[in-house]
C-alpha cells in the first residue's frame, strides 16, 4: 500500500514540472508565432485571418510551433500522470508568461494592473495545486474506453461537435473577425476532446501499443491540427493579451466539465478541497479579467503617487 502511494505521489510531482514546463514554452510560442504572423503581414500576404496559409513558408512561425510543440509533449506528460483539473488550470502561467514578453517583444501594454493580474495568476494556480486531487480515478485503458462509452459523454462529445461544425462554416465566416470568442470558443471546445485523448494515449504507452494507441493517436493529432488552425486566425486577427485568456478560460472550463464526465477526478476530494480548486479557478478568472479588460490604460505606480500628492496639495491651498 505505501509504495502504491509512494508511486501515485510521485506521479503527481512529475506531472506538476512537466506541467510548468510546458507553459513556459506554450507561453512563450503565442509570442514567436505573433511575430511571424506580423512579417508575413508587411509583407503584404494574405493573412491567417482571411483564410490564407502563407505562414507555412515563415520559419519563425514555424519555429514558434516548434516551441509549442515542446509544450505540448510536456503538456501530454503531464495529462498522462497528473490529474486534468490540475494540469488545465495551471495553463494561467503560460497567460502571465505571454503577457511579460509580449510587452517586451510586441510592444504591448502591462500595466500596473495587468502585473497585478500577473501576481494573482500565480496565487490562484498556487491554490490550486494545494488543492487538486492526487489520485488518478482511472488506470487502465479499458476503465477509459468504458467511460467514453457512456450516454453522457457521448452526449458532450456531440454537442462539441456540433458546436464546432456551426462556427466553422456558418458563424466563423459571419462574425469571426468580429468577436475574438468564436473561434476561441471552437478551439477550446476540441481542445477538450484533446485533452480527454492525451489521457487515453498515455495510458496506451503503458499498457502496450495496441489499437486503441493507433486510434487515440490519429483522433488526438486531427484535433490538434483543428486547434492550429483556429488559433492562428484568433492570433492573426486579435490582440495576443486578449487571445490567450479569453482561450484559457474557455478551455480550462471546457477541460473540467469534459474531466468531471469521464474521469469524475472530483469524486472523494474533501469540501474545503472543491471550494479551494472554485476559489483559485475564479481568483485566475479575475486576475484575467484585470489583464485584459485594463491593459490600454495608461496606469502605474508613478502616476498612482502622482495622483496623491495633487491632491494634497489640493487640500493644503484650501
Amino acid at each position: 500500500m505505501n509504495i502504491l502511494i509512494n508511486k501515485q505521489n510521485s506521479d503527481f510531482y512529475i506531472g506538476l514540472s512537466l506541467a510548468l514546463v510546458s507553459t513556459i514554452f506554450i507561453g512563450s510560442s503565442f509570442i514567436i508565432k505573433k511575430i511571424g504572423l506580423q512579417r508575413l503581414t508587411h509583407r503584404g500576404s494574405l493573412r491567417a485571418g482571411a483564410g490564407g496559409f502563407g505562414y507555412l513558408k515563415e520559419w519563425i512561425w514555424w519555429l514558434g510551433l516548434i516551441t509549442m510543440g515542446i509544450g505540448e509533449l510536456a503538456n501530454f506528460g503531464a495529462y498522462a500522470l497528473a490529474p486534468a483539473t490540475l494540469v488545465s488550470p495551471l495553463g494561467a502561467l503560460s497567460i502571465l508568461i505571454t503577457s511579460v514578453l509580449a510587452s517586451k517583444c510586441l510592444n504591448e501594454k502591462l500595466n500596473i494592473l495587468g502585473k497585478l493580474g500577473c501576481i494573482l495568476c500565480i496565487l490562484g494556480s498556487t491554490i490550486i495545486v494545494i488543492h487538486s486531487p492526487r489520485e488518478e480515478s482511472i488506470s487502465d485503458v479499458a476503465s477509459l474506453l468504458e467511460r467514453l462509452r457512456s450516454s453522457s459523454f457521448i452526449f458532450y462529445s456531440l454537442v462539441v461537435i456540433s458546436l464546432s461544425v456551426l462556427i466553422a462554416f456558418h458563424l466563423g465566416p459571419l462574425y469571426g473577425e468580429q468577436n475574438v470568442v468564436v473561434y476561441l470558443l471552437l478551439c477550446a471546445s476540441i481542445g477538450s476532446l484533446t485533452v480527454i485523448l492525451c489521457k487515453g494515449l498515455g495510458l496506451a504507452l503503458k499498457e502496450s501499443i495496441d489499437w486503441p494507441f493507433y486510434v487515440f493517436f490519429v483522433l488526438m493529432c486531427c484535433c490538434l491540427l483543428v486547434q492550429m488552425n483556429y488559433l492562428n486566425k484568433s492570433l492573426d486577427l486579435f490582440n495576443t493579451n486578449i487571445v490567450t485568456p479569453v482561450y484559457y478560460v474557455f478551455f480550462t472550463s471546457f477541460v473540467i466539465i469534459a474531466s468531471s464526465i469521464v474521469f469524475n477526478e472530483w469524486h472523494g476530494l474533501k469540501t474545503e478541497d472543491i471550494l479551494g480548486n472554485l476559489c483559485g479557478f475564479t481568483i485566475i478568472i479575475i486576475a484575467i479579467f484585470m489583464l485584459n479588460v485594463f491593459k490600454d490604460l495608461d496606469v502605474s505606480m508613478g502616476s498612482l503617487f502622482r495622483q496623491k500628492a495633487s491632491k494634497y496639495h489640493g487640500y493644503q491651498n484650501v
